[in-house]
């Protein structure tokens, strides 16, 4: 069930060190308040912890965090965010989901509808997409730190599968570990309640399948699928390659 490729990875993994921190912060402030609109309080409101908590492992200064909570909850004003979700097809017939928090709805769909055609690849209409996606959850887990604490591997896959987790696999030194949508918060509770050590939680979505990209178009992809990460209304790339 590896689908949500390397690509993505790697980028979660340069949140930490990434140099366009402003861009990243507006990203991240944009899902807090989004999810602030059901309550600003993290302990009542799983969406806002999971928000809050990749704000924290990116090192968002706290008050740009009670900022963003206090615009979702309205005590502050500002322009609506809204949450569009937006389909495409890259260079070799990929298939693109594009999760978008924008203020600005034409701006954001012309600016990807841009880059699309800048790298080879075509907007798709609403639905032509969608359906070669899951909606899940995921829990990144790093074997090493986990080792630190004393928790063996075996006790760790032990653990995961103890955990209501509906599978995981196991790249570069993490386990990525895969929920339903729905229970994502039941199996974060689970591995907090063990003392297990994760990097990150959050809702994905998941390839059904995945396609091989012809070399030749790699490159193409792999430009667009960054151009559209750097772009400060979307929030999330989810593509279908191998």
């Amino acid at each position: 069930m590896s689908g949500h490729s390397k690509w993505a990875t790697t980028k979660r993994k340069k949140w930490a060190v990434d140099a366009k921190r402003s861009s990243l912060f507006t990203k991240l402030a944009n899902g807090i308040t989004i999810a602030a609109r059901n309550g600003g309080d993290p302990s009542m409101n799983f969406a806002l912890r999971l928000a809050v908590d990749r704000a924290k492992a990116a090192s968002m200064p706290k008050e740009n965090i009670e900022r963003a909570i206090k615009r979702g909850t309205g005590e502050l004003g500002g322009a609506a965010i809204e949450e569009i979700i937006y389909e495409g097809y890259g260079p070799g017939g990929v298939a693109i989901l594009i999760q978008c928090l924008t203020d600005n709805r034409q701006r954001t769909v012309s600016n990807i509808r841009s880059l699309f055609n800048k790298f080879a690849g075509s907007l798709a209409e609403a639905g032509s997409v969608a359906y070669l996606f899951e909606k899940k959850g995921q829990i990144i887990i790093s074997q090493s730190a986990n080792q630190l604490a004393n928790l063996s591997a075996d006790k760790l896959e032990e653990l995961i599968i103890e955990s209501g987790a509906e599978n995981y696999d196991f790249e570069d030194g993490q386990y990525l570990v895969y929920t339903r949508f729905e229970d994502l918060q039941k199996v974060v509770d689970f591995f907090q309640q063990n003392e297990l050590i994760f990097d990150s939680s959050e809702i994905i979505y998941l390839p059904k399948t995945t396609i091989k990209i012809d070399e030749s178009k790699q490159s193409s992809l792999d430009n667009l699928l960054d151009a559209l990460d750097d772009n400060d209304d979307i929030a999330n790339v989810y593509a279908n390659m191998d």
